[in-house]
């Protein structure tokens, strides 16, 4: 094979083809190459060896050989063996040295020389090389082993990667989830502490209630008891019912915020209602605020609840002041807009009431915006907001058929539109003919009456009242002591029982005194309902604590006096809501 062939190179006479002839009889292949170019072109194409006559060499140019030799891979050192004349080794001829110098792996071998000498110095060559062709093999071996260990390294490393990235993207989401449980647990707990803070509200102010109750009808029967003339004693007086009147005003928004009150809708004059929380927004907002307030003229009246109300604009206007930590300007302007105006809402409504409420605060981004009134929504610091503001104002204005709509601008501030539907319509005329009615409402004889509290400063309080007005009163500290007594035949006109009470609602009592007697007269007094205990039938009036002395008769009058329903529809409308 070409690998271990021998090429001989010998320009004098026959001498190439008898040493390539005695070299085939000893079992090597061997090949004349005639002159140094075919040599050169003979060892690029594959060689074992050259066997070169020194004469080849004399005069001819050996800087292409060199080169050749020079591009050898380092696995190779081709081998040749040259043929010197007698004493033409290296140790006495420099021709021969340079000769070495340029070829390298060079045996020299002077003629004349027996054939077995050959043979054996080409066959020494020849095994020189073949481990040359091992070495090239071995070498070629971890050439391919390093191109597979790289190849795995490289695959390793990519699987590694890989799965460096997918646990990258597991612990991002795990970090994430966990975020999102702490904001959540955060935000359920800060829930849990409103609904305890609205709790312990609803609770206190159902008490002060029943205190301003005491207080109100006191001042009242102390006021016609004194002497009218004394002007000082009933400055006095009224000044210590004005007092108490303002307690049962908060005690309403104290309701409201504990959601112990349920919506009831009536024509509210929205510039009224604005001027008349100018002092409350004022200590609200604080010194750096200025309040701003305008209102369009001749505007009808809102469709709304008065204590909602109050508590929406109130917490639109604290929102406004967090939005302004340095100060800034807070504008509220009362307006009216046609339904086409505000698309989106029923079109049922003649025209819709605006509360604008502006601000000039740090404003909001689009996502922002489109989260705000989302309940827990919120991006005050946990402890600062419970994010139910917003969210409380909205279902308020959906409820009552209206809409709270945002616009913001990063920097630039606020607008908060509250939109209520104009009380134009049947439910306010119905409104006025029920309070004319109210206020044509013919004194009722002196009757009988069944007062039912848990608290006995209110009973002696309302009894007292309606002594003054000429009725005699049955009391009863508890709603099964009230149905004892109707048992026990005693003769009863009215039934006035508290709602919150112990053992049984004022609603259960009613019910079960109905069924007692049939279309006997109740009225349920009560400073909240608790819807989650029934609803109180159509003909049962609501006196809404704390009331007054005029507001007691007026409802006796309307139950008792000339033109009351008989008893026999009101046993029928008290048999229907029963289920009976």
């Amino acid at each position: 094979m070409l690998s271990e062939r021998a090429l001989v190179l010998a320009p004098l006479g026959r001498d190439a083809p008898l040493a390539a002839a005695l070299l085939r009889e000893a079992g090597i292949a061997a090949e004349p190459v005639g002159g140094l170019p075919a040599l050169l072109a003979a060892i690029e194409t594959g060689a074992g060896l050259a066997v070169v006559a020194e004469e080849a060499f004399r005069d001819a140019d050996l800087a292409p050989l060199a080169a050749l030799l020079a591009r050898q891979p380092a696995w190779s050192d081709f081998p040749f063996v040259l043929l010197t004349g007698r004493g033409g080794g290296p140790e006495r001829n420099p021709a021969a040295v340079r000769l070495w110098e340029v070829l390298g792996n060079a045996s020299f071998l002077e003629r004349p020389f027996h054939p077995t000498t050959l043979v054996s110095v080409v066959r020494a060559a020849l095994r020189g090389r073949r481990r040359q062709y091992e070495a090239r093999a071995r070498l070629e071996e971890v050439r391919r082993g390093e191109e597979a260990l790289q190849r795995a390294n490289a695959m390793l490393e990519e699987r590694v990667a890989e799965r460096t990235r997918a646990l990258s993207e597991t612990n991002d989401r795990l970090t994430e989830q966990m975020a999102e449980r702490e904001r959540v647990e955060a935000q359920l707990r800060q829930s849990q502490k409103v609904e305890a803070i609205g709790q312990l509200t609803g609770g206190v102010a159902h008490d002060f209630n029943n205190l301003l109750m005491a207080v109100l009808g006191n001042l009242s029967l102390l006021r016609k008891r004194l002497p009218a003339e004394d002007a000082r004693i009933q400055r006095l007086i009224e000044g210590a019912m004005q007092g108490a009147q303002r307690g049962a005003a908060l005690t309403q928004r104290l309701l409201a915020f504990a959601r112990r009150q349920e919506l009831r809708p009536e024509a509210v004059d929205l510039a009224a209602l604005v001027e008349g929380m100018g002092n409350l927004l004022r200590r609200s907002l604080g010194p750096r605020v200025e309040l701003e307030v305008e209102a369009a003229a001749g505007l009808p009246k809102a469709m709304a609840d008065t204590n909602q109300l109050e508590l929406a604009l109130l917490n639109l206007a604290v929102n406004a002041r967090d939005a302004m930590p340095e100060g800034g300007r807070l504008g509220i302007r009362v307006d009216a807009v046609p339904p086409q105006a505000v698309p989106g809402l029923p079109g049922t409504a003649t025209c819709y009431l605006r509360l604008r409420v502006s601000d000039t605060g740090t404003g909001m981004d689009a996502a922002t915006l489109a989260r705000a009134v989302e309940p827990f929504f919120s991006t005050k610091p946990v402890g600062q907001g419970t994010g139910l503001g917003l969210s409380m104002v909205h279902g308020v204005a959906r409820q009552l058929g209206g809409d709270l709509r945002l616009s913001s601008v990063p920097g630039e501030g606020t607008i908060a539109e509250l939109l209520l539907p104009a009380a134009t319509g049947p439910d306010a005329a119905a409104a006025e003919a029920e309070g004319a009615a109210t206020g044509l409402a013919a004194p009722a004889p002196p009757s009988r009456i069944l007062l039912v509290d848990d608290d006995p400063l209110i009973i002696r309080s309302t009894a007292d009242l309606l002594e003054d007005l000429g009725h005699s009163v049955l009391e009863a500290e508890s709603g099964a002591k009230a149905l004892a007594i109707l048992a026990g035949g005693a003769a009863v006109d009215l039934l006035v029982t508290d709602y919150a009470m112990p053992g049984m609602t004022g609603l259960e009592v009613a019910l079960a005194a109905r069924r007692l007697r049939p279309g006997l007269r109740v009225v349920l007094a009560s400073g909240f309902v608790d819807l989650a205990a029934g609803t109180p039938p159509a003909d049962l009036p609501r006196l809404t604590k704390p009331y007054r002395q005029d507001e007691l008769a007026r409802v006796i009058d309307r139950m008792l006096g000339p033109g009351a329903a008989s008893p026999t529809a009101l046993g029928q409308a008290a048999g229907l809501a029963a289920g009976g």
